[in-house]
């Protein structure tokens, strides 16, 4: 124990000092304003269409978990998909490597589709002799596992996120394409219905700006679009489960608003934060006690801000050709708040999947059925988070093996001897 019990009160003491200057009562009050006078529509401070409006009636839901629980889903298959890494990885020889292992799973269970995984090894160097790199996908395991090796465009920083999202997106979009006739329902993909991280850099420094126009990451955001339009074609809606929502669109916009209003009212720190301070509801003397016996949501919502305009109609798309009307690839989205983890999720499926009343609702349906018979994501994302993802053991292993097979030593700090590689 470094803290002795006298120092937990004195930082006790400190956190009421700052309880004292906030209060949430007047937190609670902007949520319900901001939801019922500023998102019909959120208009974008620099003009054109709205960041965020509704799709269809705007409300707030709520169903009770025992009752949802044991209704039927609208859709007798599911799928789930996922892709899972050992982190980026820096070697003394100056390679800098990621590798990403994606699966697709089936509920109700279908073992031969569980046994086919994509592995994607993404590498950086500095070094100007390249090192093999095809667009060929090589073939092991009988057939059901596949394996590709790409060389990173190099940058001058950010090596270790370049090599973590190309390869985390090449692995999960390729399989998703390589499998997709094996889904006949839904498919629902373990985060956003696009890669973010990528769409981003478009907003990021020059480097990052400069590195987004380049073929490999164009390439990445090809296959999500692919995606869409064949799932389109097929008819099957496609839908993404977002566990960490990191959006800020909402309260960028609504800071920017309060600054001409009132200025010293600036909560929340994203707009997790303001959908939780909006669907948690409270009871009590005091209002202290948590009410955890219904699932609380938001109606569709439709979002051109961030790294959503991208996709939009209004966005360049990283300027690939889109085969179906641009607004069909807008994302759309719900936020699911769930009262026992006091956990919110966002749920996102691009615009031609929503636009639909009866195909939304029975998205929105099966969503919140899962979320309340499983305390957590979709049955089948929990899945295809279980055969994507890379034990701690199984990341120390490969990264032994991956030195051997480099003959270099992994780059490490004195935080990997101070916590024995707890960051793996």
């Amino acid at each position: 124990m470094t803290l002795d019990p006298v120092h937990v009160d004195d930082i006790a003491s400190m956190a009421s000092s700052i309880a004292d200057s906030v209060d949430d009562a007047d937190y609670d009050d902007l949520a319900r304003t901001v939801w019922e006078s500023w998102l019909d529509p959120l208009e974008s401070p620099d003009g054109g269409l709205p960041i965020v409006e509704p799709l269809g009636e705007q409300r707030l839901h709520a169903a009770a978990i025992d009752d949802v629980a044991l209704t039927e889903s609208p859709f007798p298959t599911v799928h789930g998909l996922d892709s899972g890494t050992i982190n980026p990885t820096t070697f003394k020889n100056g390679l800098v490597l990621d590798v990403a292992h994606a699966a697709m799973a089936a509920e109700p269970s279908d073992l031969d589709l569980h046994r086919h995984r994509s592995i994607v090894m993404a590498a950086h160097t500095h070094d100007p002799v390249q090192f093999f790199d095809t667009d060929e996908w090589l073939r092991s395991d009988e057939g059901y596992g596949r394996r590709r090796v790409l060389s990173v465009p190099r940058v001058n920083r950010y090596a270790e996120g370049v090599v973590h999202a190309l390869a985390l997106y090449l692995a999960e979009s390729a399989h998703a394409l390589e499998h997709a006739d094996a889904v006949s329902d839904l498919l629902i993909l373990d985060g956003p219905v696009y890669p973010k991280e990528l769409l981003n850099w478009r907003d990021r420094d020059a480097e990052l700006k400069d590195l987004a126009r380049d073929a490999k990451p164009k390439a990445v955001v090809e296959n999500y679009i692919r995606l869409v339009e064949r799932f389109v074609e097929r008819d099957v809606p496609l839908a993404g489960f977002v566990k960490n929502p990191g959006a800020k669109h909402v309260v960028r916009t609504v800071r920017k608003q309060l600054d001409g209003n009132d200025a010293g009212r600036r909560p929340w720190v994203d707009d997790a934060a303001f959908f939780v301070n909006l669907l948690e509801r409270r009871e009590g003397p005091d209002g202290d006690e948590r009410r955890t016996e219904e699932l609380t949501f938001t109606s569709w919502f439709v979002s051109r801000g961030g790294s959503d305009r991208q996709l939009s109609a209004e966005g360049e798309a990283f300027g690939i050709e889109r085969t179906l009307d641009p607004e069909a690839y807008t994302v759309t989205f719900f936020v699911l708040y769930d009262p026992r983890t006091d956990v919110c999720y966002r749920v996102e499926a691009p615009y031609a999947f929503t636009k639909d009343s009866e195909r939304r609702a029975d998205l929105m349906h099966h969503v919140v059925r899962d979320v309340a018979a499983t305390r957590g994501p979709p049955l089948a994302v929990e899945k295809a988070d279980e055969l994507a993802r890379v034990s701690v053991g199984e990341k120390a292993a490969l990264r032994r093996k991956l030195s051997e097979k480099l003959d270099s030593d992994q780059m490490k700090s004195y935080d990997n001897i101070r916590w024995v590689d707890a960051d793996e």
